[in-house]
């Protein structure tokens, strides 16, 4: 079977799996896509890797299309430049977020990127933080906690929101593995006072940094004495 006709059958199948309610509830959150994620995986495996398939999917600019791609490429196939060009062209959230997941953490050049996004706007911000906090959590040595704090302090209050979200989940995630730095996160983000109102649903630890940061510890505390 041709890669043409392939990505013809995966496009069909993908607008089978098209639902107005799924749509209508992702655009509440930035996502233009109506495609379950979970239908959207069961795909993914049906079909197993094929990077040529994929380049062709991310280059139909559906955004379903692009989610799937994420899930049957190579991720060590891609080149810097190639990344980089691919991120220009994200508009959703959630793709940003499997692209970063599924492509940039598995491939050869987290480390570069996430050096050359941690300052940019907005989607593109919010890639470089996810990856710098990928490393507070995993591997933190060579890290400056001290100056990325610093700038979390000057710059997070102004960030645009996905950024800011993402900035956020690097400060609580200091001060939670980090208790030498734990004080001064949790002063930065009560004086920030960033996210302070956000919604939780019942049984959820807010994503107000204090108290996520004294709720994760707290358990982590209770979980070693046990």
């Amino acid at each position: 079977m041709s890669t043409s006709t392939t990505l013809g059958e995966v496009m069909r199948e993908l607008a089978a799996l098209e639902d107005p309610k799924t749509r209508e509830a992702n655009e509440q959150r930035g996502d233009d896509h109506g495609v379950n994620l979970t239908q959207l995986r069961a795909l993914a495996k049906r079909f197993k890797a094929q990077h040529d398939l994929a380049i062709e999917l991310w280059a139909t600019g559906d955004t379903a299309a692009r989610l799937l791609t994420t899930l049957l490429c190579r991720p060590k196939a891609f080149s810097v430049a190639e990344l980089n060009g691919m991120i220009r062209d994200i508009r959703s959230p959630k793709l940003l977020d499997w692209f970063i997941v599924n492509v940039v953490k598995p491939g050869r050049h987290a480390e570069e990127l996430r050096l050359s996004w941690k300052d940019g706007d907005d989607l593109i911000g919010r890639a470089g933080w996810s990856l710098t906090t990928e490393r507070v959590v995993k591997k933190a040595d060579g890290l400056d906690l001290g100056a990325l704090l610093d700038q979390i302090e000057r710059e997070m209050k102004q960030a645009p929101d996905h950024k800011q979200w993402a900035m956020n989940h690097c400060l609580a995630e200091i001060g939670i593995h980090h208790p030498e730095f734990r004080k001064r996160a949790i002063g930065i983000g009560e004086r920030l006072a960033v996210l302070i109102d956000y919604p939780a649903s019942p049984g959820c630890t807010p994503p107000y940094a204090p108290i996520w940061i004294s709720e994760m510890v707290r358990r982590r505390e209770e979980a070693q004495v046990l």
